[in-house]
C-alpha cells in the first residue's frame, strides 16, 4: 500500500489553517468581551447624593 503524500499534505494545511482562523477570531472576541467588560459601567452622576456619603446634609 503506497502513501499517497498529496492527500496527507492537503489535510494537514486544511487542518492548520482552521486552527489559524480560530485562535484569531478567540483573539477578537476575547477583546471585545475584555472592552465590554471594562466599559459596562455608569459612572454616577455628579448631582446625585451618595446615600453612602451623605450625614443628612443638605
Amino acid at each position: 500500500m503506497e502513501i499517497n503524500w498529496i492527500i496527507i499534505g492537503i489535510v494537514v494545511a486544511v487542518v492548520i489553517v482552521l486552527v489559524l482562523f480560530t485562535a484569531k477570531k478567540n483573539l477578537k472576541e476575547k477583546k471585545k468581551l475584555t472592552d465590554l467588560l471594562n466599559n459596562d459601567f455608569k459612572k454616577q452622576d455628579e448631582d446625585e447624593p451618595n446615600p453612602d456619603n451623605d450625614a443628612g446634609e443638605r
